[in-house]
């Protein structure tokens, strides 16, 4: 069995979807679809969630960018993926989200997690880059050249692009691009 499968599925485990959704839909954590968490925004899918998650291929002790955290579920995954010798930095676009994203990130992760307002006119955290790993849980309607920026080498990226889950990874100073299935995201902005 993939060690990647193992590892996210553990985490699953570690960080219950329902410690991330607004109290009135706490009881449907265990639905496999999308659930509103206010402001446009949905907790994504669990299957979607772990697929890109064992697309990201996460190691212990790697910095990762989170971008479209919103809840703060995919940046507490995370967290429990990289341990106490990474770093993940995920980044919201809605105030609100951000400042829950964070308090839920506080609540359920340790001090190498945390959610922070997305700086406008900018995409990711490109002061802290190079990041070993890049989520995105926004759909981009090209590869987002901004985020490919701050993509270390060796590095790879998940982000779906035009309605494709995209992974970029990057060796060597070249960029391999794969193509893994269709999916809906709300936009990149």
């Amino acid at each position: 069995m993939d060690p990647h499968q193992d590892r996210v599925s553990a985490a699953f485990g570690a960080v219950p979807r329902e410690e991330f959704l607004p109290a009135g839909y706490r009881a449907e954590a265990s639905y496999d679809g999308p659930i509103p968490i206010g402001h446009g925004q949905t907790n994504s899918q669990p299957a979607t969630v772990a697929a890109m998650l064992r697309l990201l291929e996460v190691e212990p002790g790697q910095r990762v960018l989170d971008v479209g955290a919103g809840s703060g579920w995919t940046t507490a995954l995370l967290a429990h993926l990289v341990g106490p010798t990474g770093l993940v930095v995920g980044v919201e676009l809605v105030p609100e989200l951000a400042a829950w994203g964070e308090q839920n990130v506080r609540r359920t992760s340790g001090a190498w997690a945390s959610v922070r307002e997305a700086t406008p006119g900018v995409l990711g955290v490109p002061e802290l880059a190079p990041y070993d790993r890049i989520l995105v849980s926004a759909e981009a309607g090209r590869l987002p050249t901004a985020l490919l920026d701050q993509l270390g080498d060796p590095g790879r990226m998940v982000v779906p692009v035009a309605g494709v889950m995209t992974v970029v990874e990057r060796a060597g100073g070249e960029d391999r691009t794969g193509l893994h299935g269709h999916y809906r995201f709300v936009p990149l902005r």
